[in-house]
């Protein structure tokens, strides 16, 4: 499977697929990084690139103007949006990883206490290689392309999700940094 074909199929416009390519590029190379970096943790390398290249394509439904997105969604919706199109292309475990990487992942509790408009269902990366996505996705912005964020960066940025999202992260940092 080459994720550049599913890309291209539902991103046709060129500085959204600008913005698309270049940042899931940049959480590829870092998981795929951490990947090597920590062989003992078994992932599975080829579905890792993948899966980072495919993890933010619901973003070609969403109203997000900044980063040349003008669908119709609401920006929280673009991990459960990627989940159903990668679905429907038969990647089932490729959608789970668009589907669970919203900050550090969401509760079913965070879901229905903040009233976000997606399914009631938990929405954590299980596995290792959920986690390892998940993790490099913070360290990426699409506004700002041409740079990564420092684990403080990173850190301030998912306060927003609450002291939960902050100690998962600081548990992924002791274990993939």
């Amino acid at each position: 499977m080459n994720p550049l074909d599913i890309i291209n199929k539902y991103c046709k416009e060129d500085k959204l697929r600008l913005i698309l390519l270049t940042h899931s590029r940049s959480v590829a190379d870092k998981a795929l990084e951490i990947v090597r970096n920590h062989p003992g943790l078994g992932a599975d390398e080829r579905f890792v690139e993948e899966a980072a290249m495919l993890h933010d394509i619901g973003i070609v439904k969403v109203d997000a103007p900044a980063i040349a997105c003008h669908g119709t969604e609401p920006y929280i919706c673009h991990g459960v949006l990627g989940a159903e199109m990668l679905r429907a292309e038969g990647l089932l475990r490729h959608a789970l990883v668009c589907e669970r990487h919203t900050g550090t992942g969401l509760t079913l509790e965070q879901i229905v206490q903040q009233g976000l408009p997606l399914p009631h269902q938990d929405m954590q990366p299980l596995s290792i290689e959920e986690q390892i996505i998940c993790f490099a996705d913070k360290f990426f912005s699409k506004t700002r392309l041409d740079s990564c964020k420092s684990v403080e960066q990173a850190r301030r940025s998912l306060e927003k999700f609450g002291a939960e999202g902050l100690v998962k992260f600081d548990a992924w940092c002791e274990r993939f940094l």
